[in-house]
């Protein structure tokens, strides 16, 4: 048998509360088999794959815990490998593959990582990216964060190597994220604050200046990051202070006054909340203009407080939940931006937030558990090179 490098988790080497990160090991290659369903999958070997905000909340344990455990439950299965974001070249694929969805042996492609049913009321009219029953590469299906993966063909994406370096191919798919959340409300000529510029938060700078936004404004807690978000070119970053500990759900009202005075007392047009905690949140609400739209895109569990939640109604507030990328608009215009290097979105992605790979991009084979923790500790994004 076949065997290849892949990082894991395992449940019976290890339990989901009490542990932490992901196990490098060998396990089986995926192969095409004889079955009806193989005849639309593909298996890819992997080139690069980015380690996402979603991974770091595996890595921890503080997400996904019970979709990856139930659906190990549903497949009588142990072991999960985890990753979603990827760029690799196809090497087989199933009968039907080639002539249904055009892809062959040697394409380069990346993938969407939900793996939609298309029989749900939303897949029936073309809201896939809330299919009722879909998957999730790397946590309900086997992932990518190895050197071969099965997928199916109907969720790859064809990229041009010649027009996107092989890095930041790998991130197209959280860069969807961000383009799905800048897609919700017309941008141009509007002041848009964005809470969270983290990963996709600083993708989402990118994507709010080259969709015409007359001004950004970053809220981030973290120096390094602000620093990140001044270099994309917000226009102004601020810090949004700590919320006391006896009230963590509270906004901060003199966040609120500085951003109000940059807006010549009016409020942004469009707050995007990208981090998820329940100050943040309130501080999103805060900052809005009457009128104006709030984007919510961070995820955290539990209950939230909404401070002076009338005034939701009152102000006329539009509030937007965003999940996933709409399939496959998004990715279209993910393409746009990314391939037009005029805009210099690309180039700002493997300059500032890859750090042109400097402690950013690692190889698989000199992987160590402790060495890349520290990596994504001190780095925003990371790539793992196979």
């Amino acid at each position: 048998m076949r065997t290849m490098k892949a990082l894991t988790f395992d449940r019976t080497r290890e339990d989901w509360d009490t542990s932490t990160g992901m196990v490098l090991e060998d396990v089986p290659v995926p192969e095409l088999t004889s079955s009806p369903g193989d005849r639309s999958e593909v298996i890819v070997k992997v080139r690069y794959a980015g380690f996402c905000g979603s991974d770091r909340g595996i890595w921890w344990r503080k997400s996904f815990g019970d979709m990856i455990l139930g659906s190990l439950d549903e497949e009588g299965r142990d072991k999960r490998i985890f990753g979603h974001e990827l760029l690799g070249e196809i090497v087989d694929v199933g009968a039907r593959v080639t002539e249904k969805y055009g892809y062959r042996p040697g394409d380069i492609v990346s993938t969407e990582s939900h793996i939609v049913c298309g029989t749900c009321h939303q897949c029936r009219i073309g809201e896939y990216h809330v299919c009722a029953r879909d998957r999730i590469i790397g946590i309900s299906l086997d992932g990518c964060f190895a050197e071969y993966v099965k997928l199916p063909a109907k969720a790859l994406w064809r990229t041009d190597l010649s027009r996107i370096r092989p890095e930041v191919a790998a991130v197209q798919e959280p860069f969807g994220n961000a383009m799905h959340a800048c897609q919700v409300t017309d941008l141009r000529g509007k002041t848009v604050a964005i809470l969270g510029t983290g990963t996709i938060g600083l993708f989402a700078v990118l994507i709010a200046k080259g969709m015409g936004a007359r001004a950004v404004i970053g809220i981030e807690p973290d120096p390094h990051h602000r620093e990140m978000a001044a270099q994309l070119g917000c226009d102004l970053v601020l810090d949004p202070g700590r919320p006391p500990a006896d009230r963590p759900w509270l906004a901060n009202p003199e966040l609120e006054a500085r951003v109000k005075e940059a807006t010549r007392g009016v409020g942004v047009d469009v707050a995007m909340e990208m981090a998820g905690f329940n100050s943040s949140v309130n501080n999103a609400i805060k900052i809005t203009r009457r009128g104006g739209q709030v984007v919510l895109f961070g995820v955290k569990n539990g209950d939230t407080v909404l401070q002076d939640a009338h005034r939701i109604v009152m102000n006329g507030l539009s509030l937007h939940a965003v999940v996933g990328r709409r399939i496959f608009e998004t990715w279209h215009m993910t393409r746009a931006l990314l391939e037009t290097q005029a805009n210099g979105i690309q180039d700002a992605i493997w300059k500032v937030i890859l750090n042109e790979g400097r402690g950013t991009v690692v190889d698989i084979g000199s992987w160590d558990r402790d060495a890349f923790e520290q990596v994504i500790q001190a780095h925003p994004k990371a790539v793992l090179r196979f």
